[in-house]
């Protein structure tokens, strides 16, 4: 099944590999990608992935998450984003852009005035001292994510996807961890995740009835005291009438119960560490589901589609190693990634970007 056409929304695909957004660190101090970007992508089409989502971008200078990161904030970006998806669609592939707000989570040397749901001190669950967003300034987020995807149609993206996963804003709003408003905004699960609920819907009513629109959704923190996977699950099945096309589970908050990435990945029954996740939530929804976490043989990938758990594979680690990894699924030359999941695909000096630290181990 992995290479058999698929559908999310409107959007067709030629096959069921996705590239997860993963943040590449290849923009300037204003946001603009370099070209190191643009080389990427097309490496990562020319490889086979049916859909590339990229890393994360921010849609206001308050939501800049860390340095060198991808922008989408303003309408002079437009055109710059554009000859990205130019570069793309030259190659033959589909681009979907994620859009998204670090709010507490944002690094200090992007952000000095960190907002969040609540206030927090520095040594909370955040890195760092934050600020508690008004009435207005949330209204004005909500905007900003509107005004960020129909950037992303105007440059012609085939999709955006929503981010509210990780620790950013949108698993901000969610976790009662993060949100202890007692406002509209906060308190009762159905006002935590009001702010989301708002966003999806502007989001839609930007780009039309017909654009494609995901989301990236931590249906569950990390922490005991966090975001239940009863409450995301709850969450999830009003996605459809929120106008999403599509969903990607992942994690909220990391901690102490697990983490969004988990290393040392190296027999196939630690891949796919999220499945139980995906399996319940397939319960509850009949969009397609993006299956995430550890994938690296493709014998679990087909499994999991056969299963019917999940419609689509979406990993990024292997492909930061081995672009080129899929055409080697497809034509039967490797069956498994060479990834070694240590998790050493960061980059470490401004101008490097993400790439395998693993020299010691060459690739194929």
């Amino acid at each position: 099944m992995l290479f058999t056409p698929g559908e999310i929304g409107l959007l067709e695909l030629s096959n069921r590999l996705v590239r997860s957004a993963t943040a590449e660190r290849m923009a300037d101090d204003q946001g603009i990608p370099l070209p190191p970007l643009t080389a990427l992508y097309r490496d990562l089409i020319r490889g086979g992935v049916g859909l590339l989502i990229t890393g994360h971008m921010y849609i206001h200078p308050k939501g800049k998450c860390h340095p060198e990161m991808t922008g989408i904030y303003e309408d002079e970006l437009i055109p710059v984003l554009g000859a990205l998806v130019q570069a793309v669609h030259e190659e033959g592939g589909k681009i979907a852009v994620q859009i998204n707000h670090g709010g507490g989570n944002c690094a200090l040397e992007a952000q000095s005035d960190a907002i969040s749901p609540s206030s927090a001190e520095k040594d909370s669950i955040y890195s760092r001292q934050t600020r508690e967003m008004s009435g207005e300034e949330i209204q004005q987020t909500i905007n900003y994510f509107a005004g960020a995807a129909q950037r992303a149609k105007e440059a012609g993206f085939d999709a955006v996807q929503i981010h509210s996963a990780h620790g950013y804003l949108g698993s901000q709003f969610l976790s009662p961890l993060t949100n202890q408003r007692n406002d509209q905004w906060g308190g009762s699960l159905t006002k935590r995740s009001r702010f989301l609920k708002e966003t999806c819907l502007a989001v839609r009513k930007s780009v039309g009835p017909d654009y494609p629109v995901l989301i990236k959704f931590g249906i569950a923190d990390g922490y005991k005291d966090g975001l239940s996977l009863k409450d995301g699950l709850a969450i999830l099945q009003q996605f459809e009438s929120w106008g999403l096309d599509g969903i990607e589970i992942s994690s909220g908050f990391s901690g102490d119960l697990f983490s969004s990435i988990q290393k040392g990945i190296n027999k196939r029954a630690e891949e796919g560490y999220f499945l139980p996740f995906v399996e319940k939530a397939r319960l509850f929804t009949d969009l397609p589901i993006l299956a995430v976490g550890g994938f690296r043989s493709r014998v679990v990938m087909e499994k999991v589609l056969l299963s019917g758990a999940a419609d689509f594979i979406s990993l990024c680690r292997p492909l930061i190693r081995e672009p080129k990894l899929p055409a080697l699924f497809e034509t039967g030359e490797e069956t498994q990634s060479d990834c070694l999941s240590a998790n050493l695909c960061w980059a470490e000096n401004p101008g490097e970007g993400i790439s395998c630290k693993c020299y010691q181990y060459p690739s194929k």
